[in-house]
Parts: C-alpha cells; structure tokens; sequence
C-alpha cells in the first residue's frame, strides 16, 4: 500500500464536496463527521484536509500546526459528544486503521471516536 495517496478515495471526495456528510466539527486543518454505519451510538470519523494515507504517514510527515489542529478537533468532538471524562462521559475509544492487517478501509487517514455504550474488548484473541 505504501503512502501513495488516491484523490479519488471517498473522504477525498468529502473533502471537495462532491459527497455529502453530516459534519459534527471542522477547523482550518481537520474535519469530522457521522460515521455512515455508526457501530456505537456516538461515531464520528475525524479526518485531516491533508493527503495522508495513514497514521504513520500522517505523524511522520505531517507540520506540527496541522497535527495539532487534528488533536484539537479530536477533543473538540470528544467534548460536543459528550462521551470525554471532563465532562461527564464514560469514555470512548480512539480507533485508526492503517492496511490490510489493521483493516483499513478508506486510504486517507482517520480517526474513528466512538463511545455511548460500553466498547468491549479491544481486539479479538482469536489468531
């Protein structure tokens, strides 16, 4: 797979506008929206406006101001969900797929929040 970054990947094409979504948060570096098949009753999917494949691509090569504007929108969204410990919540899980063995869907780098319910074990035991 490599950091061969495709224009034509799905949240690309949010990110012109071409498809449509249902924007929860967004600032000058990061935007984030409603996952489509949400797998929790909080899921919002946090995605950088930069062309990055990965999380590795994106930590390794990414400026420190659009990094920083990435957090900054993950907290913000972990804050109007209302699922963070400072502000009453319970918690939630910060997931990032990067390949076929982390199962990555979408070629463009993203954060799935999700929380709102108990989450359960992190990863299968199996294999």
């Amino acid at each position: 797979m490599g950091f061969d970054y495709d224009d034509q990947n799905i949240f690309a094409r949010i990110l012109r506008g071409e498809i449509p979504n249902d924007t929860v948060a967004e600032n000058a570096h990061a935007l984030a929206f409603r996952d489509i098949a949400p797998k929790s009753p909080s899921h919002v999917l946090v995605i950088p406006k930069g062309r990055y494949v990965s999380f590795d691509d994106f930590a390794a090569n990414a400026p420190a101001e659009e990094i920083a504007g990435f957090m900054r929108l993950c907290a913000e969204v972990v804050a109007k969900e209302g699922i963070g410990l400072d502000g009453g919540g319970q918690g939630f899980r910060a997931i990032t797929n990067a390949g076929p063995d982390g199962v990555q869907e979408v070629p463009h780098f993203h954060v799935h929040i999700m929380g709102g319910r108990m989450m359960g074990p992190m990863v299968s035991l199996r294999g």
